[in-house]
Order: structure tokens, then sequence, then C-alpha cells
């Protein structure tokens, strides 16, 4: 498989976005990639540590996403 810089990688620091199911907690949180589940060819789970404040307010320390809109690779 070809490397692509932005391809998510274990231990990236990422933004997640929790969308309005999440009530007043939508929005974007940050984290870092900590596991990479494959679900299909082209999909897979990712596995994010919520940074301190995110856990904070969020009161949960992991998460995961499966929709690729919903991450965001920091620079």
């Amino acid at each position: 498989m070809k490397h692509n810089e932005d391809q998510i990688q274990i231990g990236d620091s990422v933004k997640i976005r929790l969308d309005e199911k999440f009530g007043e907690q939508a929005g974007w949180y940050e984290g870092v990639v900590t596991r990479i589940e494959p679900y299909s060819t082209h999909r897979s789970f990712y596995w994010i540590e919520l940074s301190l404040a995110a856990q904070a307010l969020l009161k949960i320390r992991e998460i995961s996403v499966f929709n690729p809109n919903n991450l965001q690779k920091l620079k």
C-alpha cells in the first residue's frame, strides 16, 4: 500500500466531530489515534484517546470513529 501523507496513522493528533445526536456536546474535539481496526477494504474504526479537556467535558476517555467525515488529521 502506498503511503499517503494525509493518511491517518496510530499516534497522529486528530480532531473528531460529534454530530447533533450528541446534543449540547456536539462539536469538534482533539485527541490521538490509539488503534485502527479494519472493518472492510475501504473503511476502518479509528480509536481516539481524547485530550484531557475533551475527557472532562464528555466524561469518556476513548471513542471510536467510523465515518471519515468526522475525523480530521491535525498538521
